[in-house]
C-alpha cells in the first residue's frame, strides 16, 4: 500500500516540473510585450492625471468637453502622431478661443497625447455611442461664422440650400449623426460613362477604377470591365466637392459649420 501511494506521486511531480518549465520558457517571450504594455499603460495614466490638472477645466475630466470642445472626436487628435499636433496646440494655445499656451515638457505632452489617443480608441471600439449625444458638447462653434463659410469659402451653397434639402435638417438627425453626415455624407454613388473605340457607350454605377481598369454595372446589371488605355472615361462623383473640402476643413470650420446646421430647425 505505501508503494502504491509513492508511485501515485510521481506523475504529479512530473506534471509540476513540466508546468514550471513551460513558465520558464514562456517568460522571456512575453516579458518584452508585457513591459511595453505596462509602459504604455503608465503613460496613459500619467497623461490622464496631467490632462485633468491642465485641461480638464475646459475639456472635461474625461476629454468629452465642457466649456471647451470634445477632444475624443477632435480632428486634431485623429490626425495627431505621437503628439506632433496636440503639442503645438498645447504650447501655442488658442488665444482667440480663450485657451492660454501651457509650457509643458515633451514628456508631459507625450503622456497627454497617449491619454487622448486611448480615449479616442475606446470611443471607436465602443458600440454604445449614445444617439442623443448632448448637443452642448458638440455645439462649440459660431453659427454666424458657419453660415458665412457655407455661403462663401466652403462653397456649400453651390449644391445645398437651407430652405431646400437642408431645411429642418437639425430635426431629422441626432447631433452626433448630423455631424457625421456633414463630414462623411453617404447614399450617393459615383457613375461612369465608358466610350468604346467603336463609339458604343456604356453607362452605369462605378464598380471599380484604378490606373489600368475601369468597371461599371450596365443597364442590365452586368459587371463590365475595360482597359483604361483603350476607352474614354467620364466619371461623375456627386460627393467630389465634399471629398475635396474635407482635408481643407480646420477645427474651427467644422465646429462653425455644425453650429450653423444645428440652427436649421
Amino acid at each position: 500500500m505505501p508503494e502504491h501511494k509513492f508511485s501515485s506521486k510521481r506523475p504529479l511531480a512530473q506534471f509540476v516540473s513540466f508546468c514550471g518549465a513551460v513558465v520558464f520558457l514562456a517568460g522571456p517571450w512575453n516579458s518584452a510585450a508585457w513591459s511595453q504594455s505596462v509602459s504604455q499603460d503608465a503613460a496613459i495614466e500619467r497623461g490622464h492625471k496631467q490632462f485633468e490638472q491642465a485641461c480638464g477645466f475646459c475639456h472635461g475630466p474625461d476629454a468629452t468637453g465642457a466649456r471647451g470642445p470634445d477632444l475624443v472626436r477632435s480632428p486634431i487628435v485623429a490626425h495627431d502622431v505621437k503628439g506632433d499636433q496636440i503639442g503645438d496646440v498645447i504650447r501655442q494655445g488658442r488665444p482667440d478661443k480663450g485657451m492660454p499656451p501651457m509650457p509643458l515638457t515633451d514628456q508631459q505632452v507625450s503622456d497627454i497625447a497617449a491619454y487622448l489617443h486611448a480615449r479616442a480608441a475606446e470611443a471607436i471600439k465602443s458600440a454604445r455611442v449614445p444617439k442623443e449625444y448632448p448637443l452642448e458638447k458638440l455645439l462649440t462653434g459660431n453659427a454666424e461664422a458657419g453660415k458665412a463659410y457655407f455661403n462663401g469659402a466652403g462653397g456649400c451653397k453651390n449644391c445645398h440650400s437651407p430652405t431646400g434639402d437642408l431645411a429642418t435638417i437639425a430635426r431629422k438627425y441626432s447631433p452626433i449623426d448630423l455631424q457625421a453626415r456633414m463630414l462623411y455624407p453617404a447614399g450617393r454613388h459615383s457613375t461612369a460613362e465608358v466610350t468604346l473605340p467603336t463609339g458604343e457607350k456604356v453607362k452605369g454605377p462605378l464598380a471599380h477604377i484604378d490606373e489600368f481598369e475601369i468597371a461599371v454595372r450596365d443597364a442590365s446589371g452586368w459587371y463590365r470591365s475595360f482597359p483604361r488605355d483603350r476607352v474614354k472615361v467620364e466619371v461623375h462623383d456627386p460627393l467630389a466637392a465634399h471629398r475635396e473640402l474635407l482635408p481643407k476643413l480646420g477645427p474651427a470650420d467644422v465646429h462653425n459649420l455644425f453650429a450653423y446646421l444645428a440652427s436649421l430647425k
